[in-house]
This record gives structure tokens, sequence and C-alpha cells, in this order.
């Protein structure tokens, strides 16, 4: 059995300030579901001071970027060394890197394998756009990101990841995939993909959450599906009510 995870990413928001009062409020919150991995990933700026209040308890710190390099003129880049020493998880390869940023599949395979030889564990980010959603590439799409992102790692190493599936069209848009439709995705092409990378048992290991516009009234829908293993929450997951709903939602 998976476990399922909740994550969220708070992209750019919150102060130092507003996150302290923020996860004061979630630490509260979360106590009693420790059957769920539960994840925070707000701004570098924030992390020593959320990691402070959290560091006693069985919440996960994770971070929303990250360069590939060790160190060096990187000027405003963040390394795999920095992070190791504050956080266990990453986000990686997410549509907002790619579409503003120009990441691409080869960038994003080159930081996962730092982030794994630094010990940190990769959430990693696919999804097709609304146009190859509507002209039937969602699959090709998701096969090649899969495919090219995770070039070069064996079994071992793809035990140690994480995939969220967040369809680019959804993504703060407040449309959703519908649940069943989420879950072929993840069930026909994700983990299909994994199988062929991994062989049947690491791929049917292998968590993978569904991203874009999940919300406390949708996400028992989610959940109750096969093969969504959780979720990667973004503007729901900036407020202690919306986010702690969401959590409950994956035990029922």
């Amino acid at each position: 059995m998976r476990k399922p995870m909740v994550a969220g990413n708070w992209k750019m928001h919150k102060t130092v300030g507003e996150s302290r009062i923020l996860v004061t409020e979630l630490v509260q919150g979360m106590k009693n579901f420790g059957q769920v991995d539960r994840v925070l990933c707000p701004p570098f700026t924030d992390l020593w001071a959320v990691r402070a209040i959290i560091e006693e308890t069985d919440i996960g710190l994770g971070a929303q970027n990250m360069y590939w390099e060790e160190s060096g003129a990187f000027t405003g880049e963040i390394s795999p060394v920095m992070l190791s020493e504050v956080c266990k998880y990453v986000i990686l390869g997410h549509s907002e890197r790619r579409q503003y940023f120009g990441e691409s599949d080869f960038t994003v395979n080159k930081k996962i394998k730092a982030a794994l030889n630094h010990n940190l564990t990769p959430i990693i980010c696919i999804g097709e756009s609304l146009e190859e959603n509507k002209t039937g590439k969602t699959a090709a799409v998701v096969n090649k990101q899969v495919r090219v992102g995770l070039d070069g790692l064996n079994p071992d190493d793809g035990a140690k990841l994480i995939i969220a599936y967040e369809p680019i069209w959804a993504i703060g848009t407040g449309f959703a995939a519908t649940p069943e439709n989420a879950n072929e995705i993840h069930r026909d092409v994700v983990r299909a993909s994994l199988d062929e990378l991994f062989g049947e048992e690491t791929a049917q290991s292998i968590r993978i959450l569904y991203g874009g516009s999940v919300k406390p009234d949708n996400a028992g829908e989610f959940f109750t599906q096969t093969d969504i293993d959780g979720a990667l929450v973004g503007g729901a997951s900036l407020k202690a009510d919306s986010f702690l709903a969401i959590i409950k939602a994956t035990i029922g």
C-alpha cells in the first residue's frame, strides 16, 4: 500500500511572519493525521522559520526548486547542498518553472539526479497544456516528460521519487480534471511509463499525486481513485482550514 501524501506548494506567497502564523495553525490541526504524509513547501526565505516550528513534528518540509550544481557563480540559485541542511523534499519541473523560466525535461533530469545525490526526495511535476489536451496529445506529452525527465535512473533511484501529475490547464483556474480521467492518466500513462523504466514492482511503489485546483469540496473524489495517492495543493494550501480539510479527505 502506498501511503497518501498531501503537499502544499505556497508558490510566491507568505512573508516569514505570515508563514509562522500559518504553520502554527497547521501544526495544531495536523496532529491527528499521522497516517498521511504532510509536506509544506514555502518560499526559500521561509524555510528556516517553518522548520523551527515543525522540527519536533512528523511534518515534512520541501523547497520549490533548486539548481543542479553544488556551488559556483550562479547568482540567485540555490544548490542541493544548501537545501539538504534544511529540508527533505524539493519540487522539480513545475509547469510555472517550465513556462516562465525556460525549464525543460532535460534540465529537470539534471536536477532530479542532483537531488537524489544529496538525499533529497524530488516531487516531479508533469502535465499537458490545454491545447495538448484538446488535440489528444496528453499521453504522448506525459510519457515523454516521464521518460526524458527520469532518463538514466535505475529502479533504486525510482523508488525514491514522487510524481505529481498537474494538467497545466487546471492549475489555478478553478477547473480540475475529473477524478476518473486523472486516475486514467495516473494508471495508464504515468505508472505504465514508470513500469517500462523501472519494472512493475518499483512502478507500483511510486506515489503519484494529482494537482490542479484541488479543493476541500473535490479532494475526496480524487482520493477514492485507485492510482491517485494524494495531492500537490497550490492556492488551497495557503489557508489552514482548507489545507487541513484536504488532508482529512485522504482518509475519508
